[in-house]
């Protein structure tokens, strides 16, 4: 049997960006996935599809594993031999019980390795716009856990030290205790004046913080209705976030919530350009996409390229499903032959230019009445065209061209199928706690979000990528709000951000 390993891997803050390459390496080749509620959800999308997904819970009071269990189960699964990643937010060494887990598979001989994460003892005030270090301030950091309560009989904390150590304080998992903590720095003598802010959910677009002073904190936490989890900063740096408050003063679409439905392996353009404004996305994959029926049928298609006079491509999917098996037949590009290639849109070009080929076709209106339209400009009269789509596709394009007197084959690479489970987390997410709009990018998007049969929250509004998608919408009862002024993803998310801003 081969020998397992066990990686104790830090998820990070929350922000995907701020995963280290090693924790993505080794979420790849995981057989099994045991992680905490803390990490981004979107980090299980990266292992592979015969991985076993565990959720552990581990946050706050909520535990769907006990730690003893959670340190049976990583042994165990290791000892099967397999490759385990136990995955845990922040770093897994700063108030994660990593040390406990690695001591664990240590007394069990198992092999294991330690991938340490960005902590959100650190990230969280470096988003909130706070150096835990400062010339001006100090030179000194000190990080506790908020988790125990200052007032319980025997408390593994000195308080008392704690009140008279200069320099910047944090700690995490504190703010339910927040009242008992400051009134304990106080009572040992800690000044009441001393600047206090709280940041939750920190780097991710659900990112929001508070301020007051040691004496004040507690009632501007309640008063907020503040929760965790957050991390907490006391000291003379917390000045500092009124000149370099980057994070939550710089993006217009901080605090709302979008959802972004999509197929189950595309991370999408549209999430990242989201999130860079600041949307706290959710990703519900809806559509999950795989092999064409007939299989044999589009590798001849691919392999026959060549005696084609033209090749439309009509989404990202197609160029890249072609490709893929054109390079296994063919090591030359050249082997293309002289066919000219259409594009149904600027997505669609940008993919067929990643194989460093160019596109000699692209409509003024990016859906297939468009490229029809295209293609009425040209002499294709008895010319052969090789039509790469999938399987749900309409047949606009080959009944349209074949109206021009061309000869169409169509080449179908992939077919789309509804996802039925929820592999992140996010719908679940997005039932219990809502969103402020929903986005398709396609009509099957919008047929297999609904066949999940989900609850609408009241204004919640409904936004599309352009007409096509908004009829599919109209048929289900949700005509949208929002329809995109131009078919592509960037002036796509430009009008959601007109609309919420």
């Amino acid at each position: 049997m081969n020998q397992g390993i066990c990686y104790l891997v830090g998820a990070g803050p929350g922000d995907i960006g701020l995963v280290t390459l090693k924790a993505k390496a080794c979420l790849e080749k995981a057989d099994v996935l045991i992680y905490d509620a803390l990490a981004n959800p979107e980090l299980l999308s990266w292992v592979p599809g015969h991985c076993e997904k565990i959720n552990a819970g581990k946050r706050a009071a909520k535990h769907i594993l006990k730690q003893e269990e959670t340190n049976d189960l990583i042994v165990r699964k290791t000892q099967e031999g397999k490759t385990v990643v136990r995955l845990k937010g922040g770093d897994p060494m700063i108030f994660g019980r990593g040390g406990e887990e690695a001591a664990e598979l240590a007394e069990a001989g198992v092999q294991y390795e330690i991938v340490p994460g960005i902590s959100s003892a650190i990230a969280g005030p470096a988003y909130a716009g706070i150096p835990v270090t400062h010339r001006d301030h100090c030179s000194m950091l000190t990080l506790f856990t908020g988790h125990e309560d200052p007032t319980k009989g025997e408390t593994s904390l000195d308080y008392d030290q704690l009140a008279k150590t200069p320099g910047t304080k944090v700690f995490l998992m504190g703010v339910k205790r927040m009242g008992e903590i400051c009134s304990t720095l106080l009572d040992k003598g800690a000044d009441p004046n001393t600047p206090i802010a709280l940041t939750r959910w920190a780097t991710t677009g659900r990112q929001s913080t508070v301020t007051g002073t040691l004496s004040t904190i507690a009632d501007v936490v309640i008063k907020a209705n503040f929760k965790s989890p957050a991390v907490a900063v006391i000291g003379e740096v917390v000045k500092e976030r009124e000149k370099i408050n980057w994070f939550e003063e710089s993006r217009p679409l901080l605090g709302k919530r979008i959802v972004v439905t999509r197929t189950r392996q595309q991370a999408g353009q549209m999430s990242k350009l989201l999130g860079e404004i600041g949307a706290d996305v959710l990703e519900i994959p809806t559509i999950q996409i795989t092999e064409p029926d007939n299989m044999p049928q589009f590798l001849e298609f691919v392999a026959d390229v060549h005696k084609y006079d033209w090749l439309i491509f009509t989404s990202p999917n197609g160029v890249h499903r072609f490709f893929k098996e054109f390079f296994q037949k063919y090591s030359d590009a050249r082997s293309i032959g002289g066919v000219k290639i259409a594009a149904i849109g600027p997505g669609t070009r940008s993919a067929i230019a990643e194989y460093r080929l160019g596109t000699d076709l692209l409509p003024k209106k990016y859906v297939a009445e468009g490229l029809v339209e295209a293609f009425s400009h040209e002499q294709i009269e008895n010319q052969t065209i090789l039509w790469v789509k999938a399987k749900e596709s309409r047949d606009v394009i080959s009944e349209g061209l074949g109206k021009q007197g061309a000869i169409v084959d169509i080449c179908l690479a992939y077919q789309s199928v509804p996802v039925t489970d929820d592999p992140t987390g996010n719908f679940t997410r997005f039932q219990e706690e809502g969103a402020d709009v929903i986005t398709f990018t396609s009509a099957s998007t919008a047929e297999n979000f609904f066949a999940m049969q989900p609850d609408i929250p009241e204004g919640c509004q409904i936004a599309s990528i352009g007409p096509i998608t908004s009829d599919a919408l109209t048929q289900h009862g949700y005509a949208p709000q929002i329809e995109s002024k131009e078919s592509t993803i960037p002036a796509f998310v430009n009008t959601i951000k007109e609309a919420l801003t």
